[in-house]
């Protein structure tokens, strides 16, 4: 392995706060100098933006400009979905402009569908933790300028772990369902590549949804914050459901704000990209509450 830089210059609609701390990953943390430092496949990777430009350095085996390319989805553009977005209404608008530099990752199936499942009902810096501690005991070493990072476990090495292994991580109730997830997907039972293959999202829903520990609102995250990338879904959690209630519903009661109801709610107003409008409502109203 080895260090490698990549640099992007004048981009837009690339901010690496907006892009980390929007809940769709967990493996990403922020530095001193306010770089972010993650962990991508088996490689170690440092984001920091310089006035407009993007330096990437890592230190891995895979190529740096390839793999940056396509897990900060960068062939996409963000600039014309803003514009069409911000169309919608001036809520939304408004909301764009807060977290403009937010980009959808292209991240792992398997590592989101393991971390998803830690995440249910549970908050990030515990999710982070469980996860650490899961990388460390099941996945490979990389030191990197005198630190130590951790690969996330493939699935062959986490089929390795009992039930009683991944109670001792804190996974608390999520352990019986890591490990029947992990046989399931081990065994072929649910088919990851054929998931990729298949076009129709509700299909590839329905399947997410028969592993253990997956519900809609996880099977929803997987669908969004995958390489699965489907856009025409829409993850609902507390802030999400407060957020289309205060600016739409205006229920006096928040939780009494049926989900479906929400549904076809995003579905009428932002279509086939209800997803990253999500994530723009989201990062907005969870930040300024």
């Amino acid at each position: 392995m080895q260090e490698q830089k990549y640099v992007l210059e004048n981009v837009t609609s690339f901010e690496p706060k907006h892009i980390f701390e929007c809940g769709q990953c967990f493996r990403w943390n922020e530095n001193d100098n306010g770089s972010y430092t993650g962990i991508v496949g088996n490689n170690v990777i440092n984001v920091e933006k310089v006035d407009n430009n993007i330096i990437f350095k890592s230190f891995g085996a895979d190529n740096l400009e390839k793999l940056v390319i396509n897990y900060f989805d960068l062939n996409r553009n963000y600039e014309e979905i803003k514009n069409k977005l911000s169309l919608v209404d001036e809520y939304l608008a408004n909301s764009i402009k807060y977290g403009s530099g937010i980009r959808i990752l292209n991240q792992d199936l398997w590592e989101t569908i393991i971390s998803f499942i830690i995440s249910a009902n549970n908050n990030i810096p515990r999710i982070k933790t469980i996860i650490n501690r899961m990388s460390k005991k099941y996945g490979n070493k990389i030191v990197w300028k005198d630190r130590e990072y951790y690969t996330f476990p493939t699935i062959e090495s986490l089929s390795k772990a009992s039930v009683d292994d991944l109670r001792g991580l804190g996974l608390g109730f999520r352990d019986v369902r890591i490990y029947e997830t992990t046989k399931k997907i081990l065994n072929k039972e649910v088919d990851l590549s054929k998931l990729h293959e298949e076009k129709d999202t509700k299909k590839v829903r329905d399947t997410l949804l028969t592993l253990s520990g997956v519900g809609p609102k996880v099977a929803d995250c997987i669908l969004l914050f995958s390489t699965l990338k489907r856009f025409d879904v829409f993850p609902i959690d507390v802030w999400v459901r407060r957020v289309m209630n205060d600016l739409y519903i205006k229920n006096a009661d928040e939780t009494k704000v049926n989900k479906k109801e929400i549904e076809k709610l995003a579905k009428e107003k932002y279509g086939n990209l209800e997803g990253i409008a999500q994530q723009y409502l989201f990062y907005w109203k969870r930040d300024t509450a």
